[in-house]
């Protein structure tokens, strides 16, 4: 018998501030401005990568109970996912600001804390709500 494995995608968040105010400019839209009320999960994603289509297809608000933004630092998201589901904020700045540097990855933003509370690369949205779900309970 196999015993239960708790694999997590992260260790603990390295301590750093984060934004409260997000900005950018939606894929194919104008520009972007999102002051955030409560705990935000911000996926950063990337041409290529086959995880990133299932969150960009996924279509959701919120994950665990918490605001989901989808966010790329490039343009080029804009040739490769012309029919997404999601809507995609790109804003290099940001992710570079939350010291994003490979994704598919994922943050936690508290912003009554203005930090990231929690981290982790994205295998698929059902593990990053189980990791945030477990984060936040315990």
């Amino acid at each position: 018998m196999t015993p239960d494995l708790h694999i997590r995608s992260f260790d603990n968040a390295r301590p750093r501030p984060a934004p409260t105010t997000l900005e950018g400019r939606w894929l194919g839209g104008g520009d972007a401005s999102i002051d955030l009320d409560r705990p935000t999960v911000v996926v950063a994603i990337k041409t290529e990568c086959d995880g990133c289509r299932d969150i960009v297809n996924a279509h959701l608000d919120e994950v665990a109970g918490l605001a989901l933004l989808v966010v790329s630092a490039s343009d080029e998201v804009d040739r490769e996912w012309t029919d997404v589901r999601s809507p995609i904020l790109v804003a290099p700045k940001l992710l570079e600001e939350l010291d994003v540097r490979w994704p598919p990855f994922y943050v936690v933003i508290d912003p009554s804390t203005a930090t990231v509370a929690t981290e982790g690369v994205v295998f698929g949205l059902d593990q990053v709500a189980l990791e945030v779900t477990s984060f936040f309970s315990s």
